[in-house]
């Protein structure tokens, strides 16, 4: 199975790393792809330009076997549409299930993305939620989708709706870029190559 992780990750920080680890792991994924997002369609532009974050992303995932730092949607123009990202990746990817991983607050919001029901016909969507978070109040459009069988996500190559609890890192990319530009340590947040990075190109230093 692979795994897809997308965001701006402006900057990648260690609450990204480390859901990815443990999802990487506990779901057996050949791959997990981490995904810049260029133009993200529900949110302000990012910060830093999407070459600058792709390179701390590639910073960041160095050494890390099974990490990929996936540059498919800077290297395409227009609006960052996952539909279009999944599209992209079953195309690579023929019959290996893909499993697109987005947190409660994306979920919650999921039925505003463009062409959204398309999603499903790609990959499986597995939200990773926080202690106490409740799936059971679930639309109809997703009931049909829902399994709590892991094994089904394995022996279908897409269309599966998932909940899986993961360790929840307080850590906010937007208070390490107010951190930055208070002329604070972020150390601790993300990965030392990334805080170099960041100090080499002056990242941050005005918001």
């Amino acid at each position: 199975m692979i795994g897809i992780l997308g965001g701006t990750f402006d900057p990648i920080h260690y609450g990204h790393l480390r859901s990815a680890l443990e999802v990487k792991e506990i779901f057996g994924l050949t791959e997990i792809h981490l995904i810049p997002s260029a133009q993200p369609p529900h949110r302000e532009q990012p910060t830093a330009n999407p070459n600058m974050r792709l390179h701390m992303l590639k910073l960041a995932i160095e050494n890390q076997p099974g990490f990929v730092a996936d540059d498919r949607e800077i290297k395409r123009t227009g609006p960052s549409y996952m539909v279009d990202t999944l599209s992209s990746l079953r195309d690579e990817f023929k019959d290996t299930p893909l499993l697109l991983f987005i947190g409660t607050d994306a979920f919650n919001q999921l039925k505003t993305w463009h062409q959204w029901p398309l999603l499903f016909s790609f990959a499986h969507i597995v939200v990773m939620t926080r202690p106490g978070f409740n799936p059971q109040q679930l639309d109809d459009c997703f009931i049909e989708r829902h399994t709590d069988q892991l094994t089904e996500l394995a022996h279908n190559r897409a269309g599966k709706l998932y909940f899986h609890q993961v360790s929840q890192l307080e850590i906010s990319a937007t208070a390490i870029r107010n951190m930055i530009a208070k002329h604070q340590n972020p150390g601790f947040l993300l990965p030392d190559t990334v805080i170099a990075y960041i100090r080499q190109e002056q990242l941050y230093l005005r918001q």
